[in-house]
């Protein structure tokens, strides 16, 4: 008898196949399931290698031992006419060929129905916006969470809301750190159970947590830094204060993460640290209310925090702060539909400069000053070192990358820098809706389309109801050639809100496909709340356009700039639904002196 036979008489080879056969589809199973429940990279390849090791060991008893009624035997201990090898090799035989069938089953599974969707999930990763491709989280980077509010007076809620935001404002002087804005953090409670999870959302390492108790004039601030991914306390403490410590208590706060987070502080980082905006407690109060309703960003809200920072500045005429933050009041009236740019814009400008000659280090003023530079004055080369020096002042602050961004550099046609600024905005502040919409519109000025439609349909999937979210998404449907799904967009978005932004470009795509009835409507719409009281230029102007009157949508434009409405007319050069007018000698004039040739970078060609 050779050896051959004897291999198959003992089913040495029936053993091996059935061995093969066996591992292949184990592999297959544990390689599909292993990664869905989050299984350790290593669990896989250990399997692969114990079974490596196991086939000779496995053929070995197949030739030693022999399956008999009585159990295992080695071979040469069974008489020839008590074996039941053969009967063996026969069940062996069906059981190859039950696991082949499953072996079968699963790669027709894996290649027709797993496969098509494992490619279907990386075309979507590779297309998605680059923010989507986290980077490696840095160590030295922080959220500061609201803090709860323990007072008995649960009106005493923008105090609580006032003492995180200052202490975020000194941690993020810090150049070393990254602080995630206050726009990205407020959307999550005090406290929370899911810190991993929030951490990673917001791209830090560590989590402050606090909690403020306010009894007259004495205050109680309870603090904890955590190491997010492994819920480690690395420092916790309880400050017990009067209100005239405060300033002190923050500053030491944050000084002491900066310390143990080990980041390098300068000398002037530790003076903008430590700096007390004010000596007046009734002063700071009045701001952190005002702060408190400025958060809110409505027209109204805006209102009442002018107000509260106008009673602070009463208190201490020399509190720059607070002329800063009513700078930045004034200057968002307009953007909130709340009066025309002619009569906030000066008075905003008025208030940043009394801000800077109090003092020149008030990042806030720096930003506000900027902003102006380009909206108002359409001064956007000179509202760069501006930005620059706020940002060196503090370079964590995501609304100085997002305007500088979104205002100077849009206008300019510097797309490519537009776009880095506005991912080190959103970087900062993840979850804030307008840096994520206005990363979309930064991509669409580069020419990236898809990746532009990718990054406004996140933005409206993390909030249906923000309808600049909306509109800028049809903006960027109506210049692939989707008209119905830029009509969808504009219809969503006129839906939620009165703001004569939305229903101009709804009614400027109902002129360019030719349903022109729906289109005057919308005009006379515009045109009656015009007459009644300040509504911007533009929509009109966009209107017309779609209408064809070229006359028109110019005398609205021009309309615009006599307005000083630079948040509409300032990107006259690089806004896609002004295409029709480039060329005209009128469009040109004005656009000239908006953004004058000789300082406008062109930007590359939008691909479709």
């Amino acid at each position: 008898m050779n050896f051959f036979t004897e291999l198959k008489r003992r089913n040495v080879i029936r053993v091996a196949g059935l061995y093969l056969v066996g591992a292949w589809l184990l592999i297959q199973v544990a390689s599909t399931m292993l990664p869905a429940f989050d299984g350790p990279a290593w669990a896989l390849r250990g399997l692969i290698i114990f079974l490596a090791l196991g086939f000779i060991p496995a053929l070995i008893f197949s030739w030693i031992f022999e399956l008999t009624p009585q159990g295992l035997k080695r071979d040469e201990e069974v008489p020839p006419n008590e074996s039941i090898a053969p009967q063996t090799g026969r069940r062996i035989d069906r059981l190859i060929i039950v696991v082949l069938v499953l072996a079968l089953g699963y790669f027709a599974v894996d290649k027709f129905v797993l496969t098509p969707r494992r490619e279907a999930g990386m075309v979507r990763a590779s297309s998605a916006s680059p923010n989507e491709h986290k980077e490696a989280v840095p160590e030295k980077s922080i959220a500061v969470l609201p803090f709860e509010n323990l007072s008995d007076d649960k009106s005493n809620a923008y105090f609580a809301e006032g003492i995180q935001d200052e202490i975020l404002t000194r941690l993020a002087k810090v150049a070393d750190l990254k602080v995630i804005s206050r726009t990205s953090t407020q959307h999550f409670k005090s406290s929370p159970e899911n810190l991993p999870e929030i951490a990673q959302q917001l791209g830090v390492a560590n989590i402050l947590e606090g909690s403020v108790q306010r009894s007259n004039d004495q205050v109680r601030v309870n603090v904890q830094l955590i190491k997010a991914a492994s819920d480690a306390h690395l420092w916790a403490d309880i400050y017990d204060r009067k209100m005239t410590d405060l300033f002190t208590v923050e500053s030491d706060i944050a000084k002491t993460i900066a310390d143990t987070l080990q980041a390098k502080l300068t000398g002037s980082e530790k003076k903008l640290m430590a700096k007390a905006p004010t000596a007046n407690k009734e002063a700071y109060e009045l701001y952190l209310k005002g702060r408190f309703f400025w958060n809110k960003r409505t027209a109204s809200d805006l209102g009442k925090a002018a107000e509260y920072f106008k009673e602070a500045i009463a208190q201490d005429p020399n509190y720059a702060l607070a002329y800063a933050a009513l700078a930045q009041t004034w200057m968002l009236f307009p953007a909130y539909n709340g009066g025309a740019p002619n009569d906030y814009f000066p008075q905003a400008e008025a208030a940043a400069k009394k801000a800077l000659a109090l003092d020149e280090t008030c990042t806030e003023a720096h930003v506000a000053l900027a902003s102006l530079k380009s909206v108002y004055d359409f001064k956007d080369v000179a509202a760069i070192p501006e930005y620059e020096r706020a940002l060196q002042l503090d370079p964590n602050d995501a609304t100085a990358h997002h305007w500088l961004a979104n205002d100077a550099l849009a206008n300019l046609g510097l797309s490519a820098r537009e776009l880095a600024e506005m991912k080190r905005a959103l970087d900062l502040s993840p979850l804030s809706l307008i840096i994520n919409a206005n990363v979309g519109v930064a991509y669409l000025h580069n020419g990236q389309l898809e990746q532009a439609i990718a990054q406004l349909r996140k933005t409206v999937e993390l909030d249906g109801a923000f309808y600049y979210g909306r509109w800028n998404l049809g903006v960027a449907l109506e210049v692939k050639g989707d008209m119905a799904g830029a009509m969808a967009q504009f219809q969503k978005a006129v839906a939620v809100t009165d703001d004569p932004s939305p229903l101009g470009f709804l009614g400027h795509l109902y002129g360019v496909i030719g349903r022109k009835a729906e289109a005057r409507e919308i005009l006379k719409q515009l045109q009656d709340r015009r007459a009644k009281g300040y509504i911007n230029a533009y929509p009109l102007a966009i209107v017309y356009l779609g209408l064809g009157d070229k006359d028109q949508a110019l005398h609205w434009l021009e309309q615009g700039y006599h307005d000083r409405d630079g948040f509409d007319i300032g990107p006259i050069r690089i806004d896609p639904i002004l295409d029709a007018l480039h060329g005209d000698p009128r469009f040109e004039a004005l656009a000239e002196e908006i953004m004058p040739t000789r300082e406008f970078a062109k930007t590359p060609p939008i691909s479709k």
